[in-house]
């Protein structure tokens, strides 16, 4: 099992594929099941990297409250372990404030895709999400806060491989909020024009825990920020509409790509 350490503290990660590298970072409680689609779609042509977050699933679990900053340098530790000298960093909710964190000053990340995220900790509300583990029956109902209904209804067998892979990989309590106390104080608002690499923005406009304008005010924050709104979608929205968020992050690599060259 892979790992590396970052301050005596085991975090796990999983690469594959080949190319220039994708890093993910999951929201708050969420295990790397999250980026299955993403990985299923990138790896090959990219190097892909899913990594849980402290507290998360096969990492150390220390005790909280975490902030952003000892979570960007995890994530820089995890980029380090890979080899990453110029990546492309996907976050999405609590993951977003993470890389965007971390991409104030890391010189590993070449480009930023921040999924239903926001720049400060008010506009997140994600208590909705969390819901003991060991609970299949609420993990069901805690969908609902973070999907689509019409998504819900027409995937019914999605909905129960997420219920199966909450229960095996997501956070406990403790975990939880120790996460989530990352968001508290959390103003990028003053500083984003410091956060000089390419940002894609993605939110889905029916998104119940982050406030879509919030997203659409990140991208307008951003000295390269652009944003890009999934019509109906909600929270995790990259699971949601992967096929368009694939495509997307593709032509937003290869025009990164194009644009170095």
């Amino acid at each position: 099992m892979p790992t590396t350490t970052a301050d005596g503290v085991s975090l796990y990660y999983h690469a594959a594929g080949e190319g220039d590298p994708v890093v993910f970072v999951s929201e708050a409680g969420l295990g790397g099941w999250l980026w299955g689609w993403q990985h299923a779609a990138l790896c090959g042509p990219y190097e892909t990297v899913v990594w849980d977050l402290r507290g998360t699933g096969r990492s150390d679990a220390p005790p909280g409250p975490y902030d952003l900053e000892t979570l960007a340098a995890d994530l820089e530790c995890v980029l380090a372990a890979c080899g990453c000298r110029n990546a492309h960093v996907v976050g999405l909710g609590l993951g977003g404030a993470v890389a965007l964190t971390a991409a104030r000053d890391s010189s590993r990340i070449r480009s930023l895709a921040l999924v239903a995220s926001a720049a400060h900790g008010e506009a997140f509300d994600l208590d909705a999400l969390w819901v003991p583990p060991d609970d299949r029956e609420a993990l069901s109902r805690s969908l609902e806060s973070a999907l689509s209904a019409s998504f819900l209804a027409d995937q019914p067998a999605v909905r129960e491989g997420i219920v199966d892979w909450r229960a095996e990989g997501d956070a406990d309590a403790d975990g939880w909020r120790a996460q989530v106390a990352a968001l508290e104080g959390f103003d990028a608002r003053r500083w984003l024009v410091e956060v000089t690499q390419p940002t894609l923005v993605v939110h889905g406009s029916a998104d119940a825990l982050v406030d879509p304008d919030a997203g659409r005010d990140l991208a307008r924050g951003l000295p390269r920020g652009e944003f890009l709104a999934l019509e109906g979608a909600g929270h995790l929205v990259s699971l949601e509409r992967s096929r368009a968020v694939n495509d997307r992050l593709f032509t937003f690599f290869e025009t990164d790509a194009q644009a170095e060259w």
